[in-house]
């Protein structure tokens, strides 16, 4: 059985790698974007499960990024993470596809349980 793939999206390089050793125990393919150009580069060679997807980043923000990944692939699973009271943005996020989204600072435990289950699923 080939490994799942996630692909991590944030700017802050302190999430990125607490998601990436947090998942890495899960016998899980890690994938690293900190900007939304480089998460559609891995996005179209490496056809990710499912994306962590901060909605907050310079540049092309989470909803710019959800919205050119339909466009790419209209079934991968997104799972979003919001800093604050962002809930225009989670709201269009939904809109999109998201399935959920997770506040920081989250609670690492439940993301990960929710992202095992979205993977089995």
């Amino acid at each position: 059985m080939s490994l799942k793939k996630i692909l991590v999206v944030d700017d802050q390089y302190g999430i990125r790698l607490l998601l990436k050793e947090v998942f890495s125990k899960e016998n899980l393919h890690i994938f690293q974007a900190s900007n939304g150009r480089q998460a559609l580069e891995i996005i179209r060679s490496e056809r990710p499960d499912l994306i962590l997807l901060d909605m907050k980043m310079p540049g092309m923000d989470g909803l710019e990024l959800l919205r050119r990944l339909r466009q790419i692939d209209s079934t991968v699973k997104v799972i979003m993470m919001t800093a604050y009271g962002e809930l225009d943005m989670v709201a269009e996020a939904s809109r999109l596809g998201a399935l959920t989204h997770f506040t920081k600072p989250f609670d690492i435990e439940e993301l990960r349980s929710e992202v095992m289950r979205q993977l089995a699923s």
